[in-house]
């Protein structure tokens, strides 16, 4: 059996509308490979998802791993414990509402594969969408957001709220973790000394359903946790190695 050295993640909240097409999307999009494993966090759903993925797992998608929470605990928690269970050494994030578009993970995997093991390589790349999918009100919300955080945190990265990443898995769990950390992933990885790009990516429309995480609420937590962000990066302390040498005597 391939180990897996690529892991996608995927956070789900009463996406069963959305799930199947993305799922298939993703294997047509990772052709030939076989070496990537596929994680989807059930969030707490209450439509029927977590029946939805064990259907698609029957019918063959051996690559799919399932996990549950009783109840909605977040895309934080959801990404960071796939994270923890993945088996890949990269690891690529995805929306479960179907938007991101798979098609663009083979481009992405390119540009970091050949920097593994590499100290100065890139170990973040994170994606903007230009050509957003998303009612007027989510837009300017977003934009606004994003101002304001690159204003404070200084993180070179226009669009933070994208799903889609890739990350390397050991740099993602140094990270310290916290409820909606995933909008600071940029910031984060920065200030910790890792080299990250921002790449466009396509945006989509929603299949089906709406929207599992509201753009009000989400802002107002998200404005709170710029200044406790900004904060735990100003007292961050980054590892240096030292060299230790005994005096002669």
């Amino acid at each position: 059996m391939t180990v897996p050295s690529i892991s996608i993640l995927i956070p789900a909240k009463n996406e069963t509308a959305n799930l199947p097409v993305l799922l298939g999307e993703i294997q047509r999009a990772m052709q030939p490979r076989e070496d990537y494993e596929v994680l989807v966090v059930d969030d707490g759903s209450t439509d029927g998802t977590f029946a939805t993925l064990q259907g698609v797992q029957r019918d063959g998608f051996a690559a799919l791993r399932i996990f549950r929470h009783a109840r909605s605990l977040g895309q934080s928690t959801s990404l960071y414990r796939a994270a923890q269970r993945a088996r890949g050494s990269w690891l690529v994030t995805l929306d479960g509402d179907g938007q991101n578009d798979p098609a663009d993970i083979p481009r992405l995997l390119a540009l970091v594969e050949g920097t593994e093991g590499d100290p100065a390589g890139i170990k973040l790349l994170a994606g903007h969408r230009v050509n957003r999918r998303d009612t007027f009100i989510k837009r300017i919300s977003s934009r606004f957001a994003n101002g304001l955080r690159a204003w404070i945190l200084r993180d070179d990265t226009p669009d933070t709220g994208c799903g889609l990443k890739v990350i390397a898995r050991d740099v993602f769990l140094q990270l310290p973790y916290f409820d909606h950390m995933h909008r600071f992933i940029p910031a984060m990885v920065q200030r910790h000394g890792f080299r990250k790009m921002v790449v466009p990516v396509n945006h989509r429309h929603r299949i089906g359903g709406r929207s599992n995480y509201g753009t009000i609420d989400r802002a107002l937590v998200g404005i709170v946790d710029l200044f406790g962000v900004s904060w735990l990066l100003l007292r961050t302390r980054l590892y240096c190695a030292t060299e230790e040498t005994e005096s002669a005597k």
